[in-house]
């Protein structure tokens, strides 16, 4: 079944760009939030990253779900890493050395450029999800969906070292060039894609009320509801990322090239587990599966905060990495599975609301509680919280903890 998957022309080349892009933003993730903290040295700063974000990824995304039942997706998605190419090369000009930016300007830039690429980013996830199954058969979607986060993984495993290791050798620069040239060639290879997407029906009313349609169909759905929650506050609350920095900078004092491996580690494990996934793809006691990946989740993060040791704080972002991973898969597999073909982009557009309260305003929120509580005690706090979560879920929704994928 794996193989299938791969074996369709237009799917391997929406993977192979979903890959290209996603290499491209982890490198260009990485490099920003070094660069303001380097500049700041103050943990809400790397928050505003986030916060830059997640606002037009939230405000749009509503709107891009109807946009995108109702024209060409993947015209849409070659727009996306269009919008990601402007953020890039307002990178490149706030670092080149003849424009000669004082600091604060740089920092604001960074800030427009995270703005811009949001605001493109609130369109892609529909997109993807609308493009997928018009290539393959519904059968195959839980393998598809692994496939696609294994893309994403890999690339979020070469990002963050390649990214570190040539900031800390060019500063930043080259790996903004290095962010260039990989999307050009996301750009190439979603060009190549042959597929004529066929446009369902979605029916008539005004723009709101097709905007909020989905919207209504997850809250009033017992399985969409509770899985997308449960991820996000996991993240909102359990997450790290934003505030590596701190860890690689001041804690641990690894340095940037550190901070790349911490990175690389969460993505390795993301690796592995999206890995697991496309061969063994979730299917009976999914809800379980699920449950048990998010409770591990937490413990991993709790650790993660009370650990000094280098190596171990490696280990402990893996194998939280890895657990993610597989309840990224189980999330869009019930995402794919249980939207109608004409609704697709704009339940998609509601799963991206989730996903980026969880991990944009989740990258403020972990800014704003470093800020307040300390780095180490929000950390602890943030996994405490998701395992409370994850209780929550298991008794409130017997559905998902009975869930099957068959």
């Amino acid at each position: 079944m794996a193989r299938s998957a791969l074996d369709i022309p237009d799917f391997r080349r929406l993977t192979t760009a979903r890959f290209l892009l996603s290499f491209a933003s982890q490198v260009q993730t990485l490099v920003m939030a070094w660069q303001v903290y380097s500049i700041t040295h103050d943990p809400l700063a790397l928050g505003l990253i986030g916060l830059a974000e997640a606002v037009p990824a939230l405000t749009v995304a509503l709107v891009s779900g109807d946009i995108v039942d109702r024209s060409n997706p993947l015209k849409v998605y070659k727009n996306v890493i269009r919008g990601i190419f402007a953020s890039c090369v307002v990178l490149l000009a706030a670092s080149s050395h003849a424009l000669a930016l004082p600091d604060h300007a740089r920092v604001l830039a960074i800030y427009a450029a995270a703005f811009i690429a949001g605001s493109a980013r609130g369109f892609g996830q529909p997109a993807t999800y609308s493009l997928v199954p018009q290539m393959v058969a519904r059968e195959e979607l839980s393998v598809s969906a692994a496939w696609v986060t294994v893309a994403f993984q890999v690339g979020s495993v070469i990002g963050p070292g390649l990214g570190g290791v040539l900031y800390a050798w060019k500063g930043a620069m080259l790996p903004y060039c290095v962010d260039a040239a990989l999307l050009i060639g996301a750009m190439l290879s979603a060009a190549a894609i042959e597929l004529e997407p066929k446009i369902a029906p979605t029916g008539a009313g005004t723009p709101f009320a097709r905007a909020t349609e989905g919207l209504r169909y997850v809250f009033a759905h017992d399985l969409l509801l509770p899985a997308l929650a449960l991820d996000m506050f996991a993240v909102l609350f359990g997450g790290v990322e934003a505030i590596l920095p701190i860890f690689a900078g001041d804690i641990l004092k690894i340095g940037a090239t550190g901070l790349g491996l911490l990175q690389a580690s969460a993505s390795i494990g993301a690796l592995i587990g999206s890995a697991a996934m496309v061969r063994l793809p979730p299917k009976r006691a999914a809800g379980k599966l699920l449950l048990v990946c998010v409770t591990g989740f937490g413990f991993c993060m709790i650790g993660f905060g009370l650990s000094r040791v280098p190596a171990l704080s490696m280990a402990l972002l893996a194998v939280g990495g890895a657990l993610d991973s597989v309840s990224m898969v189980i999330r869009g597999s019930i995402v794919q599975m249980f939207s109608p073909d004409e609704m697709r982009g704009r339940i998609s557009a509601v799963n991206s609301i989730f996903i980026g309260v969880s991990n944009e305003l989740g990258a403020f929120e972990s800014g704003a509680a470093a800020k307040l509580l300390g780095t180490v005690p929000s950390v602890v706090a943030g996994g405490c919280v998701t395992l409370l979560t994850v209780a929550g879920a298991a008794l409130f929704s017997p559905k998902l903890r009975e869930m099957d994928l068959t």
